[in-house]
């Protein structure tokens, strides 16, 4: 697997993890929803660290090497 598809994958599940998180809220089932707060909390937190620690800076090759006028 690349690494673009790799951030695209971890992006996905990020999103996946805040609409886990705001399931319980749009439904109103906030007291039988604990474990999807948690859960999509859980999922996007580390989803996001796993973007950002892993991925970052593979993008070198779009940078301009010396910015210039």
């Amino acid at each position: 697997m690349s690494r673009s598809n790799l951030r695209i994958l971890l992006t996905l599940l990020m999103y996946v993890g805040v609409l886990l998180f705001l399931y319980p809220y749009v439904w109103g089932t906030l007291s039988s929803g604990m474990l999807l707060l948690v859960g999509g909390a859980a999922l996007t937190v580390m989803c996001g660290l796993l973007r950002a620690f892993c991925l970052d800076g593979d993008c070198s090759d779009k940078v301009p090497t010396r910015p210039g006028p």
